[in-house]
């Protein structure tokens, strides 16, 4: 990715997407009138009225230089589903994403296209003291860069950490696995992470997390196309 801070005020992050055109929509227009350089964090797709919009504005923004989507687990799966592999669809989540591509007036295009963006999409991306990633942070992520092919192959090293955030082997009365949150305490002091994957919020704001070393995460996906609303916050460079 080329330095954006020549042509841009500032950042504008999005949590996750799922689905909700009209509100990523919004994001985007209102990133381009204040100059802002949009970085998605992840999850485009499975929940909303209208996937294959999210992802022909997602895929826009990165070819016109005015943003980029990180990788989340929504995305690889989605990939994952395009190119055939079996796997267990829900259908309220990629069953609904899988039908309303196959509805869409550019279908094939707009398949082919989803395969090549997840494949490069960054599973994490450091700029100065600040981290973006979708799922969880480890400390390694300072100083490595992703591996360019993260959305093309078997989650390994520090993708999973930065797909589904740090989990157990246990699930949750809800069906989704046990989630721990340890490695907050392992932001260093001055930095701080953010990431979706998860709603931690009650009150529909992005919800910040102080951890142990004095390092801060804030987590941004408030429920977009799943009941919730998408939300966004803007940073100076």
């Amino acid at each position: 990715m080329k330095d954006p801070r020549g042509r841009f005020e500032g950042i504008r992050v999005v949590g996750d997407v799922h689905g909700d055109a009209d509100a990523f929509h919004a994001a985007v227009d209102g990133a381009a009138a204040e100059r802002l350089f949009l970085i998605q964090l992840g999850d485009l797709t499975d929940g909303g009225s209208d996937a294959p919009g999210v992802l022909r504005r997602a895929f826009a923004l990165r070819a016109e230089g005015r943003g980029l989507f990180l990788l989340g687990n929504h995305d690889h799966k989605l990939r994952r589903a395009l190119e055939g592999a079996p796997l267990r669809i829900e259908p309220n989540g990629l069953g609904r994403t899988l039908e309303q591509i196959d509805a869409a007036r550019d279908a094939e295009a707009l398949r082919r296209r989803a395969v090549e963006e997840i494949a490069r999409a960054p599973a994490w991306l450091r700029i100065d003291q600040r981290v973006f990633v979708h799922g969880g942070f480890h400390p390694r992520m300072l100083h490595a860069a992703p591996p360019p092919d993260a959305g093309a192959r078997k989650p390994e090293g520090l993708v999973p950490r930065a797909l589904f955030g740090q989990v157990t082997s246990r699930m949750r009365e809800d069906g989704y696995p046990e989630r721990l949150h340890d490695w907050v305490d392992r932001i260093p002091q001055g930095f701080t992470i953010y990431c979706g994957h998860e709603v931690r919020s009650g009150n529909g704001r992005p919800f910040m997390q102080v951890g142990a070393a004095g390092g801060a995460a804030v987590f941004m996906d408030t429920g977009a196309g799943k009941g919730g609303h998408l939300s966004w916050v803007d940073l100076p460079w």
